[in-house]
């Protein structure tokens, strides 16, 4: 897996922006956020603004769930959507008439 600022900079340019840019989008001078992204030690402060300027978040992921969470995300958008239909066909098929908050907080009994 890739270090943080290599993410950092492998977002910025899939999204197009140029490292000037990120002085509009963060309010961090080109030169600044280049010397963060050869070499940086960010703030974490620092890090989630380049994250909400990069459309992203920050987060914290077990290293038991890892592999499940890069394998949603190396998935296609054909997939999370034939994934989400499930989801909707199923939710549709519950009887809520009993209880019309089963499930709503995940504890499906």
């Amino acid at each position: 897996m890739d270090s943080i600022l290599q993410q950092v900079k492998e977002r910025r340019e899939a999204l197009g922006f140029r490292q000037s840019d990120m002085l509009l989008r963060i309010g961090i001078s080109r030169q600044q956020y280049q010397r963060l992204e050869a070499k940086g030690n960010p703030r974490l402060d620092t890090l989630e603004l380049i994250a909400k300027g990069l459309n992203s978040e920050v987060l914290l992921i077990p290293k038991e769930k890892l592999n499940a969470v890069l394998a949603i995300l190396n998935t296609d958008d054909a997939n999370v959507s034939a994934a989400s239909d499930k989801q909707q066909l199923f939710d549709e098929e519950k009887d809520y008439s009993i209880d019309p908050w089963q499930g709503l907080l995940g504890d499906e009994t």
